[in-house]
């Protein structure tokens, strides 16, 4: 199959790692693929390992730049793809117009969260091109029901393929060696969070709930790993200013450990005891799969599919969402007993590996866009 995604950018979020993952993890002697951006802001493009899945930027000039669709047009005519599948708002839209132009035979659609508000300029816009799209692939059964109920498509208009993560670059390491990088001490407790400043991801939550610890684990500290979106998009600039004063607040700005957005987070999840997402709504969130990759265990909130992620008690745990001292009890836990959380951490390793690994994941996709095509081609016939 000849592939073409397109996705608003390639920062460090989510959905992007993911474009990242399946690119270095496909047979690119079977299928061909080719990366196309609507911003010239493409920091992750350095993680692809091969040449042969090349990225192409069409940069959006403006918030509602028309000429997008026509140019991506133009460019998939010379591209001649079977399958596009478009990630996130923008690329999804221009996906859905330019795919049908060029008579692209697959176009996919994407759905990478659950539970958010849609603005209605948006509703609108996805409610105009409806016809424009032949699937959905979600990264949560959670977010295809959603994205069933708020779009009106039916069931079968979804495929669910989890996300996965490369089990060869996040792995268990030297905590200690991990821990001086970062100039921290061997002996004391580490609770990470590694997610974008943006109100979903919830950090005044774990914050409120290690304000609850620090007197039992009076050397405790506080790593946080991410930073606002690109351009403090979708208001994250703001709700990282309200992160930082709800620090200084409760107390915590000294054991708090800020080292915004890093292309070696494998070398950084060790350092953790222990890692929280405590997130408002998700997907299928990467930062978990990477955590337990590296034989870290994770406290998550109850949200989407993370129940079918992380299993209850044995890799982890999770806590209701909003539940500020069931949050704080379950960090407890980990922190109080080693050996439980590496016994946790051990688990969490072979239950990624098994379920989760990137070309687990790539396959799954593969195969999705292949049944997509054939009954495209079924259709036409």
């Amino acid at each position: 199959m000849k592939i073409a995604i397109v996705v608003s950018n390639l920062e460090f979020g989510g959905a992007q790692q993911q474009i990242v993952a399946f690119a270095n993890a496909i047979d690119t002697t079977e299928h061909s693929l080719h990366i196309i951006c609507l911003s010239s802001f493409v920091p992750l493009a350095d993680s692809l390992q091969s040449t042969d899945a090349p990225v192409h930027v069409i940069q959006k000039r403006w918030k509602f730049d028309i000429s997008v669709p026509f140019r991506l047009y133009f460019l998939l005519r010379k591209l001649n793809v079977d399958v596009l599948h478009g990630y996130l708002f923008d690329a999804e839209i221009a996906s859905r117009i330019a795919g049908r132009l060029a008579r692209i035979p697959v176009v996919v659609g994407s759905e990478r969260n659950c539970d958010y508000r849609l603005k209605p300029v948006k509703k609108r816009f996805y409610d105009l091109t409806r016809n424009m799209q032949d699937w959905c692939i979600a990264n949560s059964y959670a977010g295809a029901r959603f994205n069933s109920r708020l779009l009106g498509y039916d069931d079968d208009h979804y495929k669910v393929v989890h996300n996965g993560v490369d089990t060869e670059r996040f792995r268990p390491s030297s905590q200690q060696l991990s821990r001086q990088e970062l100039d921290l001490p061997d002996a004391v407790p580490v609770v990470g969070v590694f997610a974008s400043f943006k109100a979903q991801k919830n950090h005044e939550l774990f914050f409120r709930a290690a304000e609850l610890l620090v007197h039992e684990f009076p050397n405790l500290k506080l790593l946080l790993v991410g930073d606002e979106l690109y351009g403090g998009m979708h208001g994250s600039g703001e709700h990282a200013l309200m992160l930082q004063q709800l620090v200084d607040e409760l107390g915590l700005r000294d054991r708090c450990g800020f080292v915004g957005n890093r292309r070696d987070v494998e070398n950084i999840y060790p350092a953790c005891d222990l890692t929280v997402l405590p997130s408002r709504h998700e997907g299928m969130p990467n930062a978990v799969l990477e955590s337990m990759a590296c034989g870290v265990p994770v406290v998550v909130t109850k949200v989407a599919d993370n129940e079918l992620l992380v299993p209850d008690g044995e890799v982890g745990f999770v806590v209701d969402s909003e539940d500020v001292n069931g949050l704080a009890a379950k960090i407890r836990i980990l922190l109080a007993d080693r050996d439980l959380a590496d016994r946790f951490g051990r688990r969490a390793r072979a239950w990624v590996e098994e379920k989760f690994a990137a070309p687990v994941m790539a396959d799954r996709l593969i195969a999705a866009y292949g049944s997509m095509l054939r009954n495209s081609r079924e259709r036409r016939n």
